[in-house]
């Protein structure tokens, strides 16, 4: 029966961000009971803001989180990958991507 959780083990692969890069967060975050002095369903992030990475841990040695200190918030929070975005990578489209539509007509 599936009951919707992962199967990838993410800690498999290198992570996606490294320490001191500059992200942005792909999607609002509130506290789900885990950031202490906040109420639970606060914001603590919001889509857009801008951080960095300042450390990387595990989770049930399966995904990997990323410490994000978001300056302007001046809070430090637990980040997933697909929550992130990387500002100091540039995106290189897939080579089957790129060269999907050299031949196409027009």
């Amino acid at each position: 029966m599936w009951l919707g959780r992962e199967q990838e083990v993410e800690i498999r692969k290198p992570p996606r961000f490294m320490p001191g890069e500059r992200v942005r967060a792909t999607r609002h975050i509130k506290n789900d009971g885990t950031y202490p002095g906040r109420d639970i369903g606060e914001n603590l992030v919001r889509k857009g803001d801008e951080g960095y990475v300042r450390d990387i841990g595990t989770f049930l040695q399966q995904f990997f989180i990323y410490a994000v200190e978001w300056v302007d918030r001046g809070t430090i929070v637990g980040m997933r990958a697909r929550e992130l975005m990387s500002l100091d990578k540039v995106e290189v489209p897939c080579r089957a991507d790129s060269t999907a539509n050299r031949g196409a007509a027009r």
